[in-house]
């Protein structure tokens, strides 16, 4: 293949080790001469200082100093001597302590030739010396020390040049060899990342021929296998669209049947309406006729007709907005307004507002003085739940007539709980009591008025706002609950 992915990868990272290997030489042709006599340098200021503490405390002269400096000698192949104010050695390294002795008073008085300074100070000079006889440069330090003695120390530079070229002709017989070696597992390791790169690319032109069954079957667990799997899956996808519009007509078939559901569906619900519009239409129907033949003549009668038909329609008036609220709800069309608000103040007007009711009935509404519990919700629909949470207690309290409200609070949530004393719901409409016209007690249902929306409204505002609610059984009656999130608590 003339752009083979496997020959630039190969070639990409043999240049790269060959520019690699470049820089290396380059580097340590530049650099390692200067590196070297910065080495030996320090070597020597290091000694120096070893020196001059010695000889401020005075212990040049001990055995300790003595075996300091043979340490000095054989580690850094350096020699030198040290000497008193009156001209006593006090202190050698290296052999030979007559020329050194020799070289230290021509060091410091007599100006020496072919010699480069390296550093100079008050208390010693430093630089490099060729030797005229042996041709072999050393680097020197001559000075005073602050005890007052003179010292001359020297170590000798090898051919810095010589190991500069010996270093680098191995460095490059080295690198060739090794750049020959990984060439050959480049190429190798290239040809084994390619072979499943050549697979993709056939199973892929016999994907354009409809042809799914190729499938790659790489073990490895590479971006390559990801790829080859994502191939994988997408002729299985493109295998399953086929199939799909194969099938076509079997699925028209079925959203014809959906559509026949729905139409029972809505049949269903305008029946609903319709059965609980009858009785109010007819009630209306009877008495406004019985209103207009003048069957009862007296004022009393009268108004008895009329408190029925006002009655009747009010129920009726009631059902359809229940209604239309409830059709909002459940197609997404009412907007949720959060804001934060206390539920407890919400709940205790509530239940102020409901005393006359309440007291009419001789029902005993009990709950706890809470602290202010701030939630995000939206204000108007939770008062609606509540409202038929508190309602539905009120029509179906017996025994002892008591509804107990109740508020517990759990890390960031609240749950608030009606529970009134009476008949427990039977558990076979335990799961429908939540549905459209469901009425578990139809008849104590009529009794009140009630249309079998109002827990239905309740479904559809909780799940608007994304939380939980429910209903429980106790031996003595029934507790719905419902929860919210709570914000903190407003400071006073």
């Amino acid at each position: 293949m003339k752009h083979s992915i496997k020959k630039q990868f190969a070639f990409t990272f043999i240049g790269l080790m060959a520019a690699t290997l470049f820089g290396c030489w380059l580097i340590n042709n530049t650099f390692l001469p200067g590196y070297y006599e910065q080495r030996r340098k320090n070597a020597v200021k290091e000694t120096y200082h070893l020196i001059n503490e010695a000889a401020v405390t005075d212990t040049l002269g001990t055995e300790e100093f003595a075996i300091e400096l043979e340490k000095i000698s054989g580690r850094y192949n350096m020699m030198g001597v040290i000497q008193s104010e009156n001209g006593m050695i006090v202190g050698t390294f290296g052999n030979d302590m007559a020329m050194l002795q020799r070289l230290l008073w021509e060091r410091l008085y007599t100006p020496v030739q072919d010699t480069r300074l390296l550093e100079q100070t008050i208390n010693y000079t430093i630089q490099l010396v060729m030797d005229p006889k042996t041709r072999t440069e050393y680097m020197e330090m001559v000075g005073f020390l602050d005890g007052g003695q003179v010292f001359y120390m020297r170590t000798p530079l090898e051919n810095i040049s010589e190991n500069v070229k010996i270093a680098n002709r191995f460095l490059l017989y080295v690198g060739m060899i090794g750049v020959l070696l990984s060439s050959i597992v480049i190429w190798m390791v290239s040809k084994k990342v390619t072979g499943p790169v050549l697979e993709l690319a056939e199973i892929s032109e016999r994907m354009t021929r409809l042809d799914f069954e190729a499938k790659y079957r790489g073990k490895s667990k590479n971006e390559i296998a990801l790829l080859g799997d994502n191939i994988n899956k997408l002729s299985a996808a493109l295998e399953e669209t086929i199939r799909e519009l194969k099938t076509a007509n079997n699925e028209l078939q079925k959203d014809l049947e959906k559509r026949n559901r729905t139409d029972e569906m809505r049949k269903e619900f305008l029946s609903n309406v319709s059965h609980e519009l009858k009785t109010p239409i007819a009630l209306i129907q009877g008495y406004a006729e019985g209103l207009k033949e003048g069957i009862n003549e007296d004022e009393e009668s009268r108004n008895y007709y009329c408190d029925v038909i006002v009655d009747e329609a009010g129920k009726m008036n009631n059902l359809v907005k229940q209604l239309l609220s409830l059709n909002e709800l459940e197609f997404g069309n009412d907007v949720v307004n959060l804001e934060r608000f206390d539920l407890v103040t919400l709940i205790s007007n509530y239940i102020q507002s409901a005393q006359i009711l309440t007291k009419q009935q001789g029902i005993s509404v009990r709950m706890e003085q809470y602290d202010p519990i701030y939630v995000w919700a939206d204000e108007f629909k939770v008062e609606e739940v509540f409202m038929n949470y508190f309602s539905n207690a009120v029509n179906y309290c017996e025994g002892q007539k008591v509804i107990d409200v109740r508020l517990e609070q759990t890390e960031n949530k609240v749950r608030v709980t009606v529970f009134n004393t009476g008949k427990k719901i039977p558990e076979e409409s335990m799961e429908h009591i939540w549905e459209k016209f469901y009425k578990a007690d139809k008849a104590r249902t009529r009794e009140y008025g009630g249309s079998g929306v109002g827990l239905s409204i309740v479904k559809a505002i909780m799940e608007a706002l994304h939380q939980r609610y429910g209903v429980q059984n106790f031996e003595n009656g029934v507790a719905f609950w419902f929860e919210l999130e709570t914000v903190g608590k407003e400071k006073a």
